[in-house]
């Protein structure tokens, strides 16, 4: 029987949505914290004479499941329905629970258990998942303070409640400071340019807060993506588009959302936290236990991409001063920050004969996630549904679906999409998990509970809603990580799905971009949504044509913020003791920054990745490009055998997205593909290489 008042404790498979409101939060996770308390204390308090591996590892596994799935809950919900109440109770709970994950290596007498149940005998002999686990145990503990003495452990888990509510505070700050931009057009002259589709959005989002009315039309406008993108790239207006543009550069860079202060105190804790743990700098603390081991190798990954790209980086931006001033009559130069996006588009049509907008017609949002069902069922050899049940959700625009092994018997799991903004809604795209199953001691296979959220074009009256290319990328770029998930079958859950190595977890999700650009794979789900008609041979042709278009700009702009991800955290006492931060960062990126005729400023306060987080993708954010040559590397086994090919698809299932951490991610990737990676394989996709005769 479940406790009514305690509704976020229910451990029924499919969440009570309705049933969770904000003031249920915190005795919810308050007893939570007690149950699994109580549990780590039963571990601890164990003789550790008669430690074993069962009481001690899996006894300390079990001990924070309930918590994890609860805390879980409260975290999504703050990402895609807050409100002033649920982000009360949630900031309330917010450095209990951080402290509590906190002080469980620094537990003396847990770890003394851990230590003498990992020398047991039965212990050392283990194998497979099982010595892996302890090994990860082991490590983790030490790297997060396990061996401290007692007052630094004490200082340590202060370093920790801090960071928790003080990269929650930025989160927030950049949420608010988004939210609170609007820019209201009421002349639709003004508005020359600008597609068809965005326009009408934005008519009824104008509509929707007041502004205007069905025969005198207002146009609203805001920093979120859909309304961003189109209005920056397509708007003839050089005056709105600046106007945009510094919008855009002042979320979080102003009073009363100004992160400026709180990622000082970020780097500064940052930096204690790895002095305390005997680290040179936090970015050798986080990446100890990552496919790069350390800051170092990451920076020289980094600066090995810069130099590699370079020359044509430079080639890039000069094509693009030379073009607008052919098409302006004014002399070369460079351009303002707000028209980069706007020539770029010019010269890629007039280059390509390509415009994006194109190809909206045939990708509509419910045929494209259909059609990557199918493909994954092909690849993957499972059956995907839409739910049956009358599941609830948080929201109505959520649609929940299950996956099948090829049986149709065999249930891997159920996961809710939810692709479109709300202001409710944090932005930006994003996979997570809400339950963990897989196999069981007694021979079962419980389903995975997962979700994918996106901030998406969304539909305007009576039409589907209409992607663009790149938001397609985005829908299965998600699914990726979700099936990595769903597809786990590791029986530790802390080594299941996407709890690996950061730089090891975008291959899933980038290696399945590849299949937005393949025409076999576009047949399946790139349908006229009127006619039903594939697209037209000649239009894919130009859209292969202009993928490359400034992929050396595209590549430095992402190796830009893991420069400054690096820095920051490898040299701190650099930034912190600059008057100007934003001065410093402009000098550390000046060779990775489009030259511009107006200083840009970078995107450190309101990059959520590195900040919004107390780890997060700190010292991490070279991931993205280094499972970029990960995934353009494996992908390149599928151009070989075939991308439909089933075979290949169930090898990449059984040796990447079926193992989880539970080995190597080097030698999970060496099993796939037969050997180490090879970065000119990215090098290549993005025409910045010529392959090499095989």
């Amino acid at each position: 029987m479940h406790d009514a008042s305690l509704p976020y404790l229910d451990d029924a498979f499919l969440i009570p949505w309705s049933r969770l409101k904000p003031d249920t939060i915190i005795p919810s996770i308050e007893e939570a914290l007690r149950r699994a308390q109580a549990r780590i204390d039963q571990v601890a308090a164990a003789e550790p004479s008669t430690a074993t591996y069962e009481s001690a590892f899996l006894g300390l596994e079990h001990a924070t499941e309930e918590l994890n799935r609860a805390w879980g809950v409260v975290s999504h919900l703050s990402s895609v329905e807050d409100s002033p109440a649920l982000r009360e109770a949630h900031n309330a709970m917010l450095p209990k629970v951080s402290e509590f994950f906190a002080r469980i290596p620094l537990n003396a007498a847990l770890w003394t258990v851990l230590k003498a149940a990992a020398d047991k005998p039965a212990t050392v002999a283990l194998t497979g998942v099982r010595r892996r686990h302890v090994d990860e145990t082991v490590a983790e503990f030490r790297q997060h303070g396990a061996d401290l003495p007692p007052e630094k452990k004490a200082r340590l888990e202060q370093v920790q409640a801090e960071l928790a509510a003080i990269t929650q505070k930025y989160s927030e700050n950049t949420l608010d400071a988004t939210n609170a931009w609007e820019l209201i057009v009421h002349d639709e002259a003004q508005l020359v340019g600008l597609p068809a589709s965005a326009k009408e959005a934005a008519r009824r989002n104008a509509l929707g807060k007041g502004h205007g009315t069905e025969s005198r039309p207002a146009w609203r406008f805001t920093l979120h993506q859909p309304s961003y993108e189109p209005f920056m790239t397509y708007l003839e207006s050089d005056e709105l588009r600046r106007r945009m543009w510094e919008g855009s550069i002042a979320v979080g860079a102003k009073e009363p959302h100004d992160n400026t202060p709180i990622i000082r105190r970020i780097l500064e804790l940052r930096r204690e936290k790895a002095a305390l743990l005997g680290r040179t700098h936090f970015a050798d603390l986080v990446l100890e236990r990552r496919m790069a081991h350390d800051g170092a190798t990451a920076l020289r990954f980094v600066e090995d991409m810069h130099r590699r790209i370079r020359g044509a980086f430079t080639r890039e931006c000069a094509d693009l001063e030379a073009f607008k001033a052919q098409a302006t009559g004014a002399a070369p130069g460079p351009l303002q920050p707000w028209e980069l996006m706007f020539w770029a588009e010019k010269l890629r049509r007039e280059r390509y004969a390509f415009d994006e907008e194109e190809l909206r017609p045939y990708f509509a949002l419910d045929r494209v996630v259909d059609g990557m069902f199918r493909i994954a069922e092909k690849l993957f050899g499972v059956v995907i549904r839409p739910h049956a049940g009358g599941a609830e959700t948080w929201h109505p625009d959520v649609k929940v679906y299950d996956l099948f092994d090829g049986d149709g018997i065999r249930h891997l799991g159920t996961f809710y999409a939810d692709w479109h903004p709300r202001e409710s809604k944090r932005s930006g795209a994003w996979m997570n998990f809400l339950i963990t199953g897989g196999p069981q001691p007694d021979g079962r296979r419980l389903p995975h509970l997962g979700l994918i959220c996106g901030n998406l074009t969304p539909p305007v009256g009576d039409a589907p809603a209409l992607l663009k290319h790149r938001e397609v990328e985005t829908v299965f770029h998600e699914f990726g990580h979700l099936i990595h998930h769903l597809f786990g079958e590791v029986e530790i859950k802390s080594l299941n799905g996407v709890n690996v190595a950061w730089d090891f977890v975008e291959l899933p999700s980038q290696i399945m971009e590849n299949w937005c650009w393949e025409r076999e794979s576009l047949d399946v789900f790139a349908r006229h949504h009127q006619t039903g008609a594939a697209i037209p041979e000649e239009l894919f042709a130009r859209m292969r044509a202009a993928r490359n278009f400034r992929s050396a700009a595209a590549a430095m702009r992402q190796l830009a913020f893991c420069r400054v991800d690096l820095a920051m955290h490898m040299e701190p006492a650099r930034f912190l003791a600059a008057a100007d931060l934003e001065a410093e960062v402009q000098v550390l990126l000046r060779d990775y920054n489009v030259p511009l005729a107006t200083l840009s400023p970078s995107i450190i306060r309101r990059f959520g990745h590195l900040f919004a987080d107390p780890v997060g993708y700190a010292a991490g954010y070279y991931s993205y490009k280094w499972a970029e040559v990960l995934d353009a590397d494996a992908f390149t086994r599928f151009q070989r055998e075939g991308i439909f090919n089933g075979n290949t698809g169930r090898a990449f299932r059984e040796h990447i997205l079926s193992r989880g951490n539970s080995e190597d991610p080097m030698v999970l990737y060496r099993r796939f593909v037969g050997r180490d990676p090879d970065p000119e394989a990215l090098l290549v996709r993005s025409g910045l290489a010529v392959a090499r005769s095989s």
